[in-house]
């Protein structure tokens, strides 16, 4: 029974001291699923013609250590270990048709079981905002949708959470980041 508890006490531990795992992913796979879903809620506004949007390219950022460990790493980014968002935009939208875009997307994303985390419509004596972010219960994916009466542009961010990613991934290198409205959605988010 001694070998036993000490193998649970090392778990444990170590469980505390490392935190949680970050799930592994594939950077290729990660920026497809981005770019499908912008795909997605570009399809989900159904907007004229006249307005169309910006091309994006998925970026990584920063994630940190977990558990007590990350005391001793304070503030130091982990090198195998990235998150993935997708920010694009479509500039010149009137009020009316941005509030009209997002109420199609809110729609679309409600039946499809995302849940809001965020309610961004602000107003004051001299702007107006809208806005909102979803989450994917299931993987974590955020949409964030915004829009301001100052610029009359829609910014949309779609991001996934950190994940441990292969040794040797080179974000600079990387051709699978870029996103082009195809204007053609998926059939399923």
């Amino acid at each position: 029974m001694p070998v036993a508890l000490s193998v649970a006490a090392v778990a444990v531990g170590n469980s505390v001291w490392n935190g949680a795992p970050y799930p592994s992913a594939d950077p290729d796979v990660v920026a497809q699923r981005l770019k499908d879903r912008s795909d997605w809620v570009y399809d989900g506004f159904a907007l004229p013609e006249t307005y169309a949007a910006n091309s994006g390219r998925v970026d990584t950022g920063a994630c940190y250590y977990r558990g007590l460990r990350s005391i001793a790493h304070i503030d130091e980014a982990r090198s195998d270990v990235r998150s993935f968002g997708l920010d694009w935009s479509v500039p010149d939208i009137p009020e009316a048709t941005a509030r009209d875009a997002q109420r199609r997307v809110r729609q679309r994303l409600v039946k499809q079981g995302w849940k809001l985390t965020h309610e961004g419509d602000r107003a004051g004596a001299t702007f107006r905002e809208l806005g909102f972010r979803f989450e994917n219960p299931k993987d974590g994916d955020q949409v964030d949708v915004q829009w301001n009466d100052s610029t009359t542009t829609l910014f949309i961010s779609v991001y996934a959470p950190c994940a441990q990613v292969p040794d040797g991934f080179e974000e600079h290198d990387w051709s699978e980041a870029d996103w082009h409205p195809n204007g053609q959605a998926a059939s399923r988010f």
